[in-house]
């Protein structure tokens, strides 16, 4: 049963859960199995602008839409996957650094990473129609269709109400280490979210019920992939430029994967 948290009560369960964990410095949990190594198959690269420094990313009604980052540069993007440019765009007050977005009920809910804003906007016009407030940092967001999933760059997946943004359920996300924490950009596919571990080329797959990492998808030298030429010093970790972006679509069963200011976007399959 879900319950709601006081202000006080979250602030508490976040300090308790949000230590970073990657396994160097701990000892393997023997009685928790490693995740899953999930592998994939590219299907096709496409075009993507590097000015974009990606937080977001959805694939819906057969269109890509981006929500990117940085003070100053942060946008609502729809895209033509075919070229990577945008039919539509929002910018943001340059006071606000985007994260990430997620579609629900025709509208776009976009994050704010620092500012405890999150911005509502008619996914027809871009008009915004409403503000939120929300008491962590804004990294990821996505929806099971009735909750909006939030993640705040600790181990936690914070479950809400779309209506008024009140916390529903905290789940903290663990694997044969401990605490994962990091958690990025999100996507819900087929009955568990996928993130983006911060820094580094692993997507997870995490159970929503129990916050178990079961799979994990190991990206390292995707972008070496690509066929396309690019200077490697621009998209090492210490830059900033790290993978980040997973979209599906349900109806070809692919992901568009991509990452911050990177040059292509790739659609893949897992297997």
């Amino acid at each position: 049963m879900k319950q709601y948290f006081t202000p006080a009560l979250m602030l508490i369960l976040a300090a308790c859960n949000g230590s970073s964990n990657d396994g160097a410095n701990n000892a393997e949990d023997n009685n928790n199995p490693a995740p899953s190594a999930i592998s994939y198959n590219i299907v096709k690269v496409y075009p993507h602008d590097t000015s974009s420094y990606t937080q977001g990313l959805i694939w819906y009604n057969n269109t890509l839409y981006e929500g990117t980052g940085n003070y100053g540069k942060s946008k609502l993007l729809k895209l033509d996957i075919s070229n990577g440019k945008a039919g539509k765009e929002v910018s943001l007050d340059k006071k606000f650094f985007g994260e990430g977005i997620a579609i629900f009920h025709d509208k776009i809910y976009q994050l704010t990473w620092k500012e405890n804003k999150v911005f509502v906007y008619d996914l027809n016009t871009f008009k915004k129609i409403q503000e939120f407030d929300w008491p962590f940092e804004g990294w990821g967001i996505t929806t099971d269709g009735k909750e909006l999933i939030i993640s705040t760059g600790s181990n936690n997946l914070y479950f809400v109400n779309p209506d008024n943004f009140k916390i529903n359920n905290i789940v903290g996300v663990f694997d044969n280490y401990g605490p994962a924490a990091d958690l990025n950009e999100l996507e819900y596919i087929n009955g568990y979210v996928y993130a983006n571990k911060f820094e580094t080329n692993y997507i997870l797959k995490i159970n929503p019920e129990t916050g178990k990492v079961e799979g994990k998808l190991d990206m390292s030298g995707l972008l070496e992939k690509s066929g396309k030429a690019f200077n490697p010093q621009e998209y090492d970790v210490s830059t900033g430029n790290v993978l980040n972006g997973v979209a599906f679509d349900s109806a070809k069963n692919s992901l568009y994967i991509t990452g911050k200011q990177w040059p292509v976007l790739f659609e893949v399959k897992i297997n």
